[in-house]
C-alpha cells in the first residue's frame, strides 16, 4: 500500500473490521510519513478468472475496474457508494458462478447495464451510450423511448 498523498509505503494500520456481506475486511491505515489516514479493502478471491476483451486480449478480472466503470455514469447522480459497490460484488459474485476460468468482457458489460437500468435511468443512458457506442443523437433516443416503453 503507498500513501494517496505523498506515496510513501510506510503506514500502520489503525483499525480493522471484517465486512460479513462481502467477505472482505476493511482497514484503516496512516502513514507514518505524513500523518494521513487511508482505507483499504481486501477481498478474497477464490481463483483467479480472466477476462477476454474485445480485441481477444485476456486480463484478470479487477474488482476496481469494474467499480469504477459502474462509478463513471453515476457521477453527479442520486447513486450512493454503497450502492456501486454492493452491485459491483453482485456482478462479481455472477461472474464466478457462470465462469470457470476465463469470461467476456461483454458478459460482464451487459451485467453492468442491466443493473444501472434499475439502479438508475440516466447512469444507464451514459454507460449504454458509450458501452453500446452510439453514433448520433437517434440511437440516444431509441434507447430512452425503449426505456419509457418497458416502464409502463
Amino acid at each position: 500500500m503507498i500513501c494517496p498523498k505523498c506515496g510513501s509505503s510506510e503506514h500502520s494500520v489503525v483499525d480493522s473490521r471484517a465486512i460479513v456481506k462481502t467477505n472482505g475486511i476493511r482497514r484503516r491505515r496512516e502513514c507514518v510519513k505524513c500523518g494521513v489516514r487511508f482505507t483499504t479493502y481486501e477481498y478474497q478471491s477464490l481463483s483467479p478468472i480472466l477476462v477476454i476483451k474485445s480485441n481477444g486480449t485476456r486480463e484478470e478480472f479487477n474488482r476496481e475496474k469494474l467499480i469504477r466503470s459502474i462509478q463513471a455514469p453515476c457521477v453527479k447522480r442520486p447513486v450512493s457508494i454503497k450502492k456501486i459497490e454492493e452491485t459491483a460484488e453482485e456482478i462479481e459474485k455472477y461472474i464466478s458462478s457462470i465462469a470457470e476460468a476465463e469470461v467476456a468482457s461483454s458478459v460482464i458489460g451487459e451485467a453492468v447495464i442491466s443493473r444501472l437500468r434499475d439502479i438508475d435511468k440516466v447512469a444507464y443512458i451514459r454507460f449504454a451510450s458509450i458501452y453500446r457506442e452510439f453514433q448520433d443523437v437517434t440511437e440516444f433516443r431509441e434507447e430512452i423511448e425503449s426505456l419509457e416503453k418497458n416502464q409502463l
